[in-house]
């Protein structure tokens, strides 16, 4: 997955298979994504599926609406569920090459076309560019080196970036994970960004990701019958869990905000 740029060698991607499932990895046992070979189109991870819970939080009759935007391609599995699945204009950043091209190799992403664009780019200097604030109403952050120790990019300048590429409306997921990382200390530099009335988090997955849903505006008026008609359009028209999902929602506890 996509890091800050750093003068080190970046870690060339492998991949490995086990009953189906195709991994990939960056010279450890870690996994940065997977694919089930037979259904390619298909998210696989459970932590990938949440990831896609923005859906919850975009009116139906625009929920695919717009550009989506990965900071991270991983295996490319959200990558390739918005450009496939629900056809949105899709820009995936990516700092390894050598993911890129494992991506395209082995787990079926397709090549550039009017409605997808891989960079080979740092994220960090993506986010920070004038020239794509504005312009995503959809955005992915799914940050970790071949450590997957902490976050990469988790400070409150990256996120105020991040903020910046929203359109009014926009929706953010991140995924925060990892042995280093602290979930309150992520918690707290987002709603220094973004308020906590705009944040919204989803249970630990067994393996300890934790997905944060980030808004342009406030979550604050989105009442539960709304949320609960829309996981119904979201499983009937793409096979996705959001019932689960909404379950699983939650605003962030007292721990994780700034102080007053």
């Amino acid at each position: 997955m996509a890091t800050r740029k750093k003068k080190i060698e970046l870690a060339p991607a492998t991949m490995s298979e086990a009953d189906g499932v195709r991994y990939l990895h960056l010279g450890t046992p870690w996994v940065q994504g997977a694919m089930r070979v037979r259904k390619p189109h298909v998210l696989e991870l459970e932590y990938i599926q949440r990831m896609m819970a923005w859906m919850l939080f975009r009116d139906e009759a625009v929920v695919t609406e717009g550009h989506a935007v990965q900071l991270g391609l991983g295996a490319a599995a959200m990558t390739r569920f918005c450009h496939r699945n629900l056809r949105m204009k899709t820009t995936a950043v990516e700092l390894n090459p050598t993911v890129i091209t494992a991506c395209r190799l082995w787990f079926h992403l397709p090549e550039d076309d009017a409605r997808l664009h891989v960079r080979n780019e740092d994220a960090a200097a993506f986010a920070a560019d004038p020239a794509h604030h504005d312009t995503v109403d959809v955005l992915n952050v799914d940050l970790y080196d071949h450590d997957a120790a902490s976050p990469v990019l988790d400070d409150e300048g990256f996120y105020r970036n991040c903020r910046a590429l929203l359109r009014d409306g926009g929706v953010m997921t991140v995924n925060l994970f990892g042995r280093d990382a602290s979930f309150e200390r992520s918690a707290r530099r987002l709603a220094a960004v973004f308020g906590a009335d705009a944040l919204r988090s989803l249970r630990p997955t067994k393996e300890g990701n934790t997905i944060v849903v980030a808004g342009k505006e406030s979550f604050a008026n989105l009442n539960r019958d709304t949320l609960a008609r829309r996981a119904e359009n979201i499983e009937t028209r793409f096979e996705l869990p959001a019932r689960k999902w909404l379950r699983m929602i939650r605003v962030l506890p007292a721990e994780s905000l700034p102080s007053p």
